[in-house]
């Protein structure tokens, strides 16, 4: 069958070559914005006369028949160059010459581009309303641990006592920044390329803001090249999905290691879990584990895009076809991911006690000990050098620095005095870092209350 684009050249392909040129496999996803933007156009060229208003009629009424035939299954997306040649044949077909004077104005150029800005749009509209189901949770979460404490590691060795709402409320941070991009990169993103046609803009009369303003856009594109052009968007919302994916799959990792018999800090639903197909005892973190693999895959489709359009030159260029496997798969994996994580997250059971018992371990009031010597007036040096000999004592003596009778510290300085095991106990370590975004019960709960308030306030998510 011979191309629509057909008058140059005969347009009949190389069977091979038509399936490597084509892109509706993957691109059919994107009918409804298609169509919507195929909707408004119609308009916009009634509205300037340059199409009759019975033409429009036309026009819009086939195209909502066939996005309702989509829809209901009755019409399938193929036998296509891509989605946008898919519709205008199947309009043509059914309403004749009309159905011909769509294109006015128009290359598929910037339809394409409009097309991938109104879906990705919709896209990071479930993402970041899935990035807000998982900061509720993590809220609740940390409400209910506030007494629950474990060790805070640094270098993965255990370093002070926090709580594990504090250890929550990190992640509470970092996917309030992932939600933040999310809005920043749709707000760039948002402005219409549609009337820049194949590069240059074209001869009619056209309202390119009466189109902008239906499909919900803050404005169009100022540049005409640019609109065919510009992918910044697709780079943008790929770095911020990596991001994402990012702080998942560092949440992920320490799901894996708590769940692991080596620290039993939180157990997972069985919904979330899987076994071994030879060893009976599994119970393996496997939703985890393949989070933690897909944030690569996700890194892939961010450096595939940088790379395919770094030697461009202006305007379009097929290569850029290339864009919507990869920002398509980008988006789809965040989705799956998020569609887990919030779930496992909120059902998995945390076991304080196994917490407290490792806290216990590892010396992690041993600067709380140094403190305390320090506000005794012993310089802070000096207290380290002290608390650190002590410490190696208690190894060699398979000992806590609770089980250092007083004399034993006296022994070491007369600084010290029977109120210290008032400073070393694991609740005070905890509760007396009263510094701002510090551990402390007060902090805590303040971040708490500053989490749900951004939680509760729409302008925070797109």
């Amino acid at each position: 069958m011979a191309k629509m684009w057909a008058g140059r050249t005969e347009g009949l392909l190389n069977k091979d070559a038509d399936d490597f040129n084509s892109s509706v496999s993957f691109d059919k996803r994107m009918y409804r914005q298609d169509i919507r933007g195929s909707v408004a156009h119609a308009e916009m060229l009634a509205k300037q006369g340059i199409i009759t208003d019975g033409d429009a009629e036309k026009i819009i009424g086939g195209l909502k028949s066939i996005l309702s035939d989509i829809e209901s299954g009755s019409l399938n997306i193929c036998d296509a160059e891509d989605v946008h040649m898919f519709v205008e044949e199947q309009l043509i077909e059914r309403i004749g010459d009309a159905g011909k004077k769509l294109h006015t104005a128009r290359s598929r150029n910037d339809q394409v581009a409009l097309d991938l800005r109104m879906y990705l749009k919709d896209e990071c509209a479930e993402i970041s309303s899935l990035i807000k189901s998982l900061l509720s949770v993590i809220a609740k979460k940390a409400e209910e641990n506030t007494d629950a404490v474990m060790p805070g590691y640094t270098h993965l060795q255990r370093a002070q006592p926090v709580t594990f709402a504090q250890h929550l409320l990190a992640y509470g941070e970092m996917f309030r920044r992932d939600a933040g991009r999310l809005k920043d990169a749709v707000a760039r993103m948002n402005f219409s390329p549609l009337g820049s046609c194949a590069l240059a803009g074209t001869t009619y009369d056209t309202d390119r803001g009466f189109v902008a303003e239906k499909l919900g856009f803050d404005g169009i594109s100022a540049n005409s090249m640019d609109g065919v052009s510009d992918r910044d968007f697709c780079v943008e919302l790929l770095s911020a999905f990596s991001l994402i994916m990012m702080h998942l799959s560092r949440f992920a990792e320490e799901i894996i290691l708590w769940t692991s018999w080596e620290f039993r800090f939180i157990e997972l639903s069985d919904e979330f879990t899987t076994g071994s197909s030879i060893m009976p005892q599994k119970k393996n973190s496997d939703m985890a584990e393949l989070i933690r693999g897909k944030t690569g895959r996700v890194y892939g489709d961010l450096m595939g895009t940088l790379t395919m359009l770094k030697g461009l030159p202006l305007a379009y260029n097929k290569d850029m076809q290339e864009d919507k496997e990869s920002v398509f798969d980008g988006a789809d994996t965040v989705k799956k991911c998020l569609k887990v994580f919030v779930p496992m997250l909120e059902s998995a059971k945390v076991l304080k006690a196994n917490m407290y018992a490792a806290a216990k371990k590892g010396f992690i009031n041993a600067t709380d000990l140094a403190d305390y010597l320090a506000k005794k007036g012993v310089p802070f040096r000096t207290a380290y050098k002290i608390v650190g000999e002590l410490v190696g004592r208690c190894v060699v003596e398979n000992k806590t620095l609770e089980d250092l009778t007083p004399e034993e510290y006296k022994s070491i300085n007369p600084a010290f005095d029977t109120d210290l095991y008032d400073a070393i106990n694991l609740e005070n370590c905890v509760n007396r870092r009263v510094s701002e975004g510090g551990t402390g019960a007060d902090s805590v709960q303040k971040q708490i209350s500053d989490l749900k308030e951004f939680i509760n306030n729409e302008k925070n998510f797109y």
